[in-house]
């Protein structure tokens, strides 16, 4: 996957030697020598950077005499800041005046918030339309079990109030989209990328390019984390690092690959930190730095990011000066065909599916059916559907001799993703047998045919 067509380097995925980005100097020429250390730094759900600190300056445009006053109370509250000379009162005043706009109160959001507020940050804006659910419990640490089954908004809200009823929560329970992002962040001094999807990452990027807002960006995956601050003003932007997002599915989500729970509240924490220094206007922001994050190992590596002057969006010629559609960008919906093209697109993407239900009546009606289950043995072992055969989504087309062409075969994974991809993979390899997706996979199957089967 690293490499398109003409052997050239996918633009979602950076390769460093030591800490340099080689498709700024000599791509896949670069020599390299005993010790040095070459990275792979693929997308997870970059004036050029030169070898001075970029200061950022701060994010808070409000003049010292025009800054809040602290009360008795507040000044008590965050005494170990005002001894600070980095602090101090003016700094804490400047954090009472700040406004930031975190996107999701999810794995990021959460310790992200809980820890703006308590260095407090006056108006935290909070985006998020999801619903608490128990599988969030494991990281999501805003909210707690009472909280199952609530708008996340409402649990973030209760508990950051909880913390500091100083602070000021701005809800915001809505999708963050095209129309409505720029309108989001007009009034706030920065935004926390806390998503976990590339559409929206992508979206709120070109959003604070567009809008003049840093981006303090940070993602997670099993046991790996990034973090850096983008903006644009004063360095790189996240287009600049990915210029294209993966193909669909080639990047697992967390409900799919998983994440080590402590992972998000160490880079949940980065984040907060350095939209911090944003505010007080000091120390050494990630600006044109991303910092990489090994749980499993207990390893941070910096890597040095550029700005792009071909960047769509930041660079010198920008190509792209509003929104656009990210789910299309992103590959998630086809651009329109016309003609006899849309007709062909239409057929092409078609790929038979059958709910749990469906796949339920057939089964007990007798239909000759075989069930291939493409997750990860570990995956199996928590939950399976009865009669189901176990061929991990890697080795599928490999062990296709294993699937009897002429039965009828339901494909099925944990949400139906990856049984759509074992479809399409098997397809190309020139499978001739009749291949059906289960829709929703077997979350699907506890949820509506058997609670009993655990749901992860």
């Amino acid at each position: 996957h690293l490499y398109g067509e003409q052997d050239k380097l996918r633009n979602f995925v950076n390769i460093y030697v030591n800490d340099e980005d080689i498709r700024a100097t000599q791509r896949l020429e670069t020599p390299v020598k005993e010790g040095d250390t070459i990275s792979i730094v693929p997308a997870i759900a970059g004036g050029a950077a030169t070898e001075e600190k970029v200061q950022g300056g701060s994010a808070v445009k409000t003049e010292a005499a025009s800054l809040p006053t602290l009360s008795n109370e507040e000044i008590a509250r965050y005494s170990r800041h005002l001894i600070m000379p980095e602090v101090g009162m003016e700094g804490q005043r400047r954090l009472k005046a700040a406004r930031v706009l975190m996107i999701g109160t999810g794995g990021l959001g959460a310790p992200t918030g809980m820890y703006l507020a308590a260095a407090g940050v006056g108006t935290l804006g909070v985006v998020d339309f999801d619903v608490v659910d128990a599988s969030n419990l494991q990281r999501q640490i805003v909210h707690g079990t009472k909280d199952v089954g609530r708008p996340k908004i409402e649990s973030a809200r209760d508990r950051l109030n909880d913390i500091n009823p100083n602070v000021k929560i701005e809800a915001y329970e809505t999708r963050l989209t095209s129309e409505n992002a720029l309108e989001l962040f007009r009034d706030y001094d920065m935004v926390v990328d806390g998503t976990d999807n590339f559409p929206t990452r992508y979206l709120v990027n070109d959003a604070c390019v567009l809008a003049g807002k840093p981006n303090v960006y940070g993602s997670i995956f099993r046991f790996e984390g990034q973090a850096s601050v983008f903006w644009a003003a004063k360095g790189a932007c996240y287009r600049c690092l990915y210029p294209e997002p993966p193909p669909v599915g080639l990047v697992p989500s967390c409900a799919e690959g998983g994440v080590l729970g402590v992972l998000p509240g160490i880079v949940g924490a980065i984040q907060a930190n350095e939209a911090i220094k944003l505010i007080l206007g000091g120390g050494e922001p990630l600006i044109n730095r991303l910092l990489l994050f090994d749980a499993w190992k207990l390893r941070f590596r910096e890597l040095k990011l550029r700005k792009d002057p071909a960047c769509p969006v930041c660079g010198e010629n920008p190509t792209i000066k509003g929104l656009i559609d990210y789910e299309e960008f992103c590959g998630l919906r086809p651009a329109p065909a016309q003609g006899a093209a849309a007709d062909k697109t239409e057929e092409t993407r078609q790929m038979e599916e059958i709910t749990a239900s469906e796949l339920k009546q057939r089964l007990d009606r007798g239909d000759d059916l075989q069930i291939i289950d493409v997750r990860e043995p570990n995956e199996y072992e928590i939950a399976r559907i009865p009669g189901s055969k176990l061929i991990p989504l890697g080795q599928v087309v490999n062990r296709q001799d294993e699937i009897e062409q002429e039965r009828e075969t339901v494909v099925h994974c944990k949400g139906g993703v990856r049984s759509a991809r074992a479809i399409e993979a098997l397809t190309r390899s020139g499978f001739k047998g009749r291949l059906v997706n289960l829709k929703g996979g077997i979350t699907a199957w506890s949820n509506d045919v058997d609670p009993g089967v655990p749901k992860y």
